[in-house]
């Protein structure tokens, strides 16, 4: 039986892929940040720990607690616990691009250092990094969470190549819009740390609250969580994970247009799908 450790898996794509792998037979492991999801998760079945990747500390003890009760065995690990930051580049505050980074980057980049070690003395892993378009173009508004995506996918193929001769396989999955909390939770950090009446983009800010309010799905082009957990699956089975799954319509299309535009083209594009 394979162990896999899932990160963000209280709601959204970590969830549907905790719930799938475990009906498959996986011993999954399924972390989250808050007691109270923690709580939920253990009574629904899961063998859950509470792990703030923003925290060294929640890291290290929730990697310590696995090992303790898999003898160091850890097969998978799944990337996926993020938020979004919303606000123009010019409004965002130091300390919010920070938060971002401590959850979307260096957490991730601590729990996978400390996985490692432990995948090499087991002579297997896999890695798997649940990124986003916005991993691959840019758009308005979206300037933290670009830069946490941007910085996920350097630091994940410099370890691919890294790990190259290793028996530890790494792979990137960029989804476009999916079902999940992500809109809410960002709604949250925008109101939280941007200041939004006195901004320059107050008018266009209104567009993005709208947005993020709805509670229906936003676009004919938005997947459930389940399109995510068919790659995750794949890059967890396959004899020759693929380096990227793209994931919905949407990303497709940029990755396209991003080869074969000029960049003020592709801006223009990019300026008007926000």
């Amino acid at each position: 039986m394979q162990t896999v450790l899932i990160t963000g898996a209280s709601t959204g794509i970590g969830y549907h892929g905790a719930v799938t792998l475990k009906a498959a037979g996986y011993r999954v492991f399924a972390t989250a940040r808050k007691p109270a999801d923690v709580t939920a998760l253990i009574a629904q079945g899961f063998e859950s720990v509470q792990l703030d990747l923003s925290s060294t500390k929640s890291i290290t003890a929730a990697v310590a607690h696995i090992v303790k009760l898999t003898d160091g065995k850890i097969d998978v690990l799944f990337n996926n616990g993020a938020y979004g930051q919303p606000g123009a580049v010019e409004d965002l505050p130091t300390d919010a691009l920070r938060k971002q980074f401590e959850a979307n980057v260096f957490g991730w980049h601590e729990l996978t250092t400390q996985i490692i070690p432990l995948m090499r003395a087991n002579g297997r892993g896999r890695i798997i990094q649940n990124s986003s378009v916005l991993g691959l173009v840019a758009m308005k508004y979206r300037g933290a969470y670009n830069a946490s995506k941007f910085a996920i996918e350097g630091l994940t193929d410099t370890l691919r190549l890294e790990l190259r001769d290793s028996p530890i396989k790494v792979s990137l999955i960029e989804p476009g819009p999916i079902v999940s909390q992500f809109r809410a939770n960002a709604l949250s950090a925008f109101q939280e740390h941007i200041d939004i009446e006195n901004s320059v983009h107050a008018k266009d800010y209104q567009q993005q609250i709208s947005r993020l309010a709805k509670k229906d799905v936003s676009n004919q082009f938005t997947l459930g969580p389940e399109a995510v957990t068919k790659a995750l699956i794949h890059a967890i089975e396959s004899n020759r994970p693929k380096v990227r799954y793209y994931v919905t319509f949407p990303t497709y299309l940029f990755a396209l247009l991003k080869r074969i535009l000029p960049f003020r083209v592709l801006d223009g594009i990019l300026a008007k799908s926000g």
